[in-house]
């Protein structure tokens, strides 16, 4: 079982920025991938970006040029960098691991972007 706990969520205006963390409960290195999701009311579920082990990234093609993944393999932990943000950009964030092609999920954070 992994555990994830994320942070970073909040609310911003149009434009601004916020970083999100996922900090995992075991070594990032035995993962197979890492990347976050996001769901808005009444939307599906939907992929924002993911990193590979090999470092192999996919982003949502509404996110291309504003979020940026990373991760820190010293803290275990996975970012979600988000410039330009835009108020269809509101949704609850969710960090989602695969170990051995097992998925574990967080528990969410809510970003909003309003003015």
């Amino acid at each position: 079982q992994v555990q994830l706990v994320e942070s970073g969520g909040g609310l911003v205006q149009p434009g601004g920025s916020l970083r999100l963390s996922c900090a995992a409960s075991e070594s990032i290195f035995r993962l197979n991938a890492m990347g976050w999701y996001r769901q808005a009311p009444g939307k599906e579920r939907e992929l924002v970006a993911m990193i590979t082990a090999g470092g192999t990234i996919n982003y949502a093609d509404s996110v291309k040029g504003r979020f940026t993944i990373s991760r820190d393999f010293g803290k275990n932990t996975v970012f979600l960098q988000m410039n330009g943000l835009k108020p269809e950009d509101t949704a609850a964030y969710y960090c989602q691991v695969n170990r051995r092609n097992n998925l574990y999920w967080g528990q969410g954070t809510q970003v909003t972007v309003s003015s």
